[in-house]
């Protein structure tokens, strides 16, 4: 062997070999941590198996309310964007409300016109019931006046028929003067005339008291031609009611307090009736809907404490309760059916819904937020 050999073998590392017994030891030490941390995160899976029902098919929900438009108009402003919070009732859409001013103006202006028209009715009405009351009296005064004139003269000319009737025997028979004849037929011709005048003055004071009562019939009259006026005047208002009311809905606001979610129009933009505008909802009312295993559903009672952890949140926890339980599996509110019409059946298990209380906190918790809940069932 040369030198240069011999110095190669010199400088080389000495290989350092782990004894067989070490090796065994340490294999043995690898096996019981293995079968430590195994039998602890299989004795928590038992536990929680055994006293929890689990479910990671669950989120955050909330009250989502559509904001929609009952009028149609263009978008004149929105003060609002997405995620300001607004109070109940705070401005968030204008709508164009011009044309549907000058419709209620106009419709005060025939309201105003038909109530000024009934006044002048209900004055005329007032005076024809004075003027034929008094007419009325008049002629009843002068019907009584030819009743009496007629009763007087009625027994006056009976009398000087008798008379003359008399009087023309006598002077046939020559006891008495003709002038004495004449004097008694002229008396009664008097009287007969007397009383036909009279009478004619009674029928024609009866006749003026059925005019002057035909007259007071105008009442009935001007009396319904105020009852079509008040059934306008009320048709009207309902006009203008409704009118006030297509106003209003042209200044849409906050239905309840809570965040603007998201808008949907622009101003300038035309909308219809029954579009939608914004999507708000109340960030303090929130719960969880857990799609819980049919199989595990028997377990659940209403009332039961549910612990809950947020993905958006890991490193905190949350606390709940079941408030209710679905009465159907989701399945059935599909809006899509699944027939099977070829025979081949696979049977899938179903969930039903489950709805949790949960406590909002500062605002964290948000519609839509993916969660894990595990209910205690002991």
């Amino acid at each position: 062997m040369s030198d240069s050999d011999e110095s190669k073998s010199e400088s080389a590392p000495t290989e350092t070999k782990t004894p067989p017994r070490r090796r065994g030891v340490l294999r043995y030490v690898i096996i019981a941590v293995v079968l430590v941390v195994g039998g602890i995160f299989g004795t928590r899976e038992v536990h929680q198996r055994l006293n929890y029902v689990y479910e990671y098919d669950a989120r955050i929900a909330g009250t989502l309310i559509t904001v929609s438009s009952r009028v149609a108009g263009w978008v004149t402003s929105m003060p609002v964007k997405e995620g300001d919070q607004i109070k109940k009732d705070g401005l968030l859409v204008t709508i164009d409300d011009r044309e549907s001013k000058l419709l209620a103006k106009q419709l005060e202006a025939q309201i105003d016109g038909v109530k000024a028209q009934r006044a002048r009715l209900v004055a005329e009405r007032k005076l024809v019931d004075v003027q034929t009351e008094s007419k009325i009296r008049t002629q009843l005064s002068s019907v009584s006046a030819a009743a009496a004139a007629v009763s007087a003269l009625e027994p006056q000319l009976k009398l000087a028929e008798i008379d003359f009737k008399r009087d023309e025997e006598l002077v046939n028979k020559r006891v008495i003067p003709r002038r004495q004849f004449d004097q008694t037929r002229t008396n009664m011709q008097r009287i007969d005339g007397e009383y036909r005048m009279a009478v004619a003055e009674l029928e024609e004071s009866r006749s003026m008291l059925h005019e002057a009562r035909a007259d007071r019939q105008r009442l009935e009259v001007l009396d319904t031609e105020i009852g079509i006026l008040e059934h306008e005047t009320e048709e009207l208002a309902a006009q203008l009611a409704r009118q006030k009311l297509d106003l209003e809905d042209r200044t849409i606001g906050m239905p309840i307090g809570g965040v603007v979610d998201r808008t949907f129009v622009e101003i300038g933009e035309y909308v219809t009736p029954g579009q939608r505008l914004l999507l708000v909802h109340d960030p303090r009312n929130v719960w969880i809907d857990a799609n819980v295993k049919e199989t595990d559903i028997r377990e659940l009672k209403i009332g039961q404490t549910v612990n809950v952890t947020v993905d958006a949140y890991p490193d905190r926890s949350f606390a709940g309760k079941v408030f209710a339980i679905g009465n159907a599996a989701t399945s059935e509110f599909a809006l899509l059916p699944t027939p099977n019409p070829s025979g081949n059946f696979t049977k899938i298990t179903q969930r039903l819904r489950v709805r949790i209380a949960i406590e909002q906190e500062e605002q964290i918790l948000r519609p839509g937020m993916m969660v894990e809940v595990f209910i205690d069932v002991r």
